[in-house]
């Protein structure tokens, strides 16, 4: 029986509502293409799905409507922790649609192992917050929360050089400027067991947002474009609000985005 497309396999896990089996299915699928039982033969996402499946729990609000999460009680603390669940959850859709819905693009097959790779780590993420939730007597869906980040893959669903801007590079870039006062605040209450597993993504977060660096800055080279100028055109047009300080400068030049990607002359802000 010949291996499945990749695209095939990242559809799967885009349809999976159960976030547990969404995530051992991202897990799967990274299994499956270092074994070789992925094909990079695709077949051609003319119905791939806008939306991944969700369950019916958590609800999901605005982000305006979302209540306030003070890490001063456990429940607070399980409600930061339950919010890091859910993004690391849409992280898995994000990377898996990043695999799947470009296949059209002649890309190589390292940008597809790049973000199966990555997949499997968001998976990863979620399931460990997970377990830290029920330790504390809680689980996933316990608590409200918001749509944002399905709506930036929604709305760059046809620009690949977009998605790699606003995916990685602005939205996970944003998690390594304030994962580490996070880290500091669960310390400071003396949970360590959460700070071992923010340490973890902080570090893995790291490599993701060099891997949208890598491939943003060779779809620009393969379209003769200017990086800084595509990102910040990019970002104008694709991104609700504007590139907010206080930027981790350490860890984003180590991922690979110099200062000219995230700051402008403030009179071309928004």
């Amino acid at each position: 029986m010949p291996p499945i497309s990749i695209n095939n396999a990242m559809r799967t896990v885009l349809q999976t509502a159960h976030p547990q089996e969404k995530a051992a299915g991202a897990r799967r699928a990274w299994s499956d293409w270092r074994r070789g039982n992925l094909s990079c033969v695709f077949d051609q996402p003319h119905d791939w799905p806008d939306r991944p499946a969700r369950p019916a729990r958590p609800e999901l609000l605005h982000p305006r409507e979302m209540p306030a999460r003070r890490l001063g009680s456990e429940t607070g603390r399980a409600a930061q922790i339950h919010a890091l669940a859910h993004i690391e959850l849409n992280a898995i859709d994000l990377a898996c649609d990043m695999a799947g819905r470009f296949t059209d693009h002649d890309l190589p097959k390292e940008f597809f192992s790049d973000w199966l790779s990555i997949a499997a780590d968001e998976a990863r993420h979620f399931m460990m917050l997970e377990k830290r939730l029920n330790d504390m007597g809680f689980a996933y869906g316990d608590f409200p929360a918001h749509d944002g980040l399905w709506e930036a893959a929604y709305d760059t669903r046809h620009d690949l050089v977009a998605r790699l801007v606003v995916v990685p590079m602005v939205l996970e870039a944003r998690g390594l400027d304030v994962t580490p006062g996070m880290i500091k605040r669960f310390d400071m209450t003396g949970d360590a067991a959460t700070v071992q597993i923010l340490e973890i993504i902080y570090e893995d977060e790291m490599s993701h947002v060099a891997a949208g660096v890598k491939w943003f800055n060779a779809q620009c080279a393969k379209e003769s474009r200017e990086p800084v100028a595509c990102f910040h055109e990019k970002v104008d047009k694709y991104f609700k609000g504007r590139l907010k300080p206080p930027f981790n400068e350490t860890a984003r030049t180590a991922a690979g985005m110099p200062l000219a990607f995230y700051t402008k002359p403030a009179a071309t802000q928004h």
